[in-house]
């Protein structure tokens, strides 16, 4: 995997999913300022920075160096309206959890508690929502192993990976709602919507 003495180190404390939680909430939010990233693990710790999908190969990358599988989940919404969500999942005491990179107080951490992974996305659902209130998670990927993509060498690459998630988006999704249910959606309310402004960086 060629990785250096401070990665190692860091990995080896990282030792659990809540701690690369954690990690990743100590890291600044990638704003891609400067144009579009897809920074591997070795170059998120390097610039001490990640937007979801970064965060979600750096917890990939931290559980496999603890011997789990290094999964992740696309979670797709409506287009244009709203952006996809990706997070990095794990199994502990035989149920689902989930790693998330996210500026806003929402869509974050879930405890190894679901015993689906249709169960852990779901936990998502009423989150997800636009300031006009719209509840907008619609379709949720297969687990993704990323160790598909080790020709690529994404742990370590310091090029920009975004051939991982174009791969992602064209993987199987399955949708979370019939079309009756999508009609029937109760938008959001006021304090719903005020408490999703919530973020850690402006």
């Amino acid at each position: 995997m060629n990785y250096n003495p401070a990665e190692i180190k860091l990995f080896k404390r990282l030792s659990t999913p809540a701690k690369i939680q954690d990690y990743l909430n100590g890291l600044k939010f990638n704003f891609e300022k400067q144009g579009e990233t897809c920074y591997s693990p070795r170059m998120v710790i390097k610039n001490k920075t990640a937007h979801c999908m970064e965060g979600a190969m750096f917890a990939a990358a931290a559980l496999d160096f603890c011997g789990a599988r290094p999964w992740v989940v696309d979670l797709r919404s409506i287009k244009p309206q709203d952006d996809d969500h990706v997070i990095a999942v794990f199994k502990q005491f035989n149920c689902f959890g989930a790693i998330s990179k996210t500026n806003h107080g929402v869509l974050r951490y879930r405890e190894p508690v679901y015993k689906t992974l249709r169960e852990l996305i779901m936990s998502y659902f009423h989150e997800y929502f636009l300031n006009t209130g719209q509840k907008t998670l619609r379709e949720y990927s297969d687990l993704v192993d990323l160790k598909i993509f080790d020709y690529l060498d994404w742990r370590t690459s310091k090029e920009h990976l975004f051939a991982i998630p174009q791969k992602l988006d064209k993987v199987k999704h399955h949708k979370i709602l019939l079309p009756q249910q999508i009609k029937n959606l109760r938008p959001a309310d006021k304090i719903e919507i005020q408490t999703g402004k919530i973020t850690e960086y402006k």
